[in-house]
């Protein structure tokens, strides 16, 4: 009996195969899993359509194929002989010396419908040494999440594919996991990439370029941005693209050792494309053999200076941060408010809910409940920006940032703030804080926000102007409570006193939001946290 691909709704024309369930010879029963796949739609388990023997795998783990393709066959009859058909391995793949049925591809998971690339930042295993079930064997990157990939298996890592700081498509084979006792390992050496590119060279040899591009190559002495070294499918690329090895050096890589990859390469084209004016430009600009301010460029010794790489999560918030900024107009309000009767509260009952509750009352639970009700008062604070149409949400996913050493911050969100109680709001800023820090959160916790708040207060900082967390259109900044001397009226008579006032500060994008709804917003919000109903809570 033949085992489809299935259709998992109208729009979805093709599933990937993230995991097998079974191994061929084994035994199946009818509705037993014997495969996972994921879709842009959904991740599922597919039951096995009668008893048998699972006869042939035609797909491997990691492969994408359309819906209705043959991805396995059961013997429906017991005694039916056993083909053990090895699907044929992707090119990007390596041949181990160890036995095939006791080998585990690892590939690179899907960590959400958007993300289709990921950075592996660290392997916690070494080629040779034995891992256990669950436990954490590598760390990846995406522009969602941090986070580590568990072992599928007890076994032995006997091959390690991709390099640390290496970019990959999602499903790429990143390792290979021997589940046998004697097996021999093969312990591939620390040069990764140079021995995937030499074994790649052995496979296929690319078509000959032109003389001078390879002789230039031949004479590369690691100048420019990239490293000098290019692998043979960037070189044919080049050469297709008609990029000679000038060009090429100037192309920045971020491969390992600063390596030139399939991406970088795809990327500079595709820049060239669209602004080919702009390059020339460049190119001219280059050429000049005087620059009137090349005299006064500071020139720094190595020891005067310290040249450190962006990491992946750092590159990311760069380009997230640049992509805000030419994307809304910013405009930032800022008002002051005063927290004295929420900050006598918090001292009055800190350890009342801390003891019944398992939850720390913090100013910050207040303020999101205060943003929630002024939320659900202007929605179009609410709202995105699609082209020349708002979207205005009916829900509140409100994100919270959380600073993260050393990569800087991440906003995971509380889903469904608006159903959540204040007690509920601080137990979820409590519960995303503590996965953040701990690298637990999913790509589901930090997408689907409608708004932001950054609390810039905890270190002390009273007044900031944030930057909007796209695609939003405000973000509200808290600066740190202090004591200061007011004016309040007491009997119709002015008087000094000391009270607790905190800085509120709301960017909007104009584009939406104008002064008068953000200043009416902000006025809300004061209103809110001066009079609380603490009645309530």
């Amino acid at each position: 009996m033949e085992v489809i691909m299935p259709k998992m709704g109208e729009s979805v024309s093709e599933g990937t195969i993230i995991k097998w369930h079974k191994k061929i010879g084994e035994g199946v029963k009818r509705d037993e899993i014997i495969f996972e796949i994921s879709t842009d739609k959904v991740d599922t388990e597919i039951p096995s359509p009668a008893d048998g023997i699972l006869k042939e795998i035609k797909v491997n783990e990691g492969d994408t194929v359309e819906v209705g393709t043959v991805v396995a066959v059961i013997s429906e009859n017991g005694d039916a002989a056993v083909t053990k058909t090895v699907p044929e391995q992707k090119e990007t793949e390596t041949k181990t010396t160890t036995s095939s049925a006791n080998i585990i591809d690892i590939a690179l998971p899907k960590m959400g419908e958007s993300v289709m690339e990921g950075t592996i930042i660290k392997w916690h295993k070494k080629v040779g040494e034995k891992v256990k079930k669950d436990e954490p064997i590598f760390e990846i990157s995406t522009d969602k999440v941090d986070t580590e990939v568990p072992s599928p298996e007890d076994g032995t890592l006997v091959e390690i594919l991709v390099a640390e700081q290496e970019t990959v498509e999602v499903g790429t084979i990143v390792a290979k996991l021997s589940t046998g006792k004697d097996d021999v390992v093969k312990k591939t050496e620390t040069k990764i990439e140079e021995s995937k590119v030499e074994e790649k060279n052995e496979a296929e040899e690319p078509a000959a370029m032109h003389e001078s591009f390879s002789s230039s190559i031949a004479r590369d002495e690691n100048k420019g941005n990239s490293s000098g070294f290019y692998s043979p499918l960037v070189m044919n690329i080049a050469k297709q693209e008609n990029i000679r090895i000038e060009e090429l050096r100037k192309i920045t890589g971020t491969g390992l050792d600063g390596r030139v990859t399939k991406k970088d390469i795809l990327n500079y084209i595709e820049i060239r494309k669209k602004q080919p004016e702009k390059i020339e430009a460049v190119k001219k600009e280059e050429r000049k053999t005087f620059s009137a301010t090349a005299s006064y460029q500071p020139v720094y010794s190595s020891s005067e200076i310290e040249k450190i790489p962006m990491d992946n999560i750092r590159q990311k918030i760069m380009q997230h941060m640049v992509n805000s900024r030419d994307t809304s107009v910013h405009v930032s309000s800022m008002l002051e408010a005063d927290m004295t009767k929420i900050h006598n509260f918090i001292q009055a009952h800190r350890d009342e809910y801390l003891n019944n509750e398992r939850v720390k009352i913090t100013y910050m639970a207040f303020v999101a409940s205060a943003c929630v009700k002024a939320l659900k008062e202007f929605p179009l604070v609410n709202a995105v920006v699609d082209g020349n149409t708002i979207i205005r949400k009916k829900f509140i996913n409100l994100g919270i940032a959380v600073a993260i050493e050393p990569s800087g911050l991440i906003v995971p969100n509380i889903k469904a703030a608006g159903q959540k109680n204040l007690i509920g709001l601080a137990h979820a800023i409590s519960d995303l804080a503590s996965r953040s820090r701990n690298k637990k959160l999913t790509p589901d916790d930090i997408t689907g926000g409608t708004f932001t708040i950054t609390n810039y207060g905890v270190f002390g900082t009273i007044f900031g102007t944030p930057i909007i967390n796209q695609p939003e259109v405000a973000i509200l900044g808290v600066g740190a409570v202090v004591k200061k001397p007011v004016v309040v009226e007491v009997e119709g008579a002015d008087n000094i006193a000391i009270r607790h006032i905190i800085s509120l500060t709301l960017s909007f994008d104009h584009r939406l939001v104008d002064g008068m709804l953000g200043g009416r917003f902000l006025k809300f919000l004061k209103d809110t946290l001066e009079n609380f109903d603490l009645d309530s809570i």
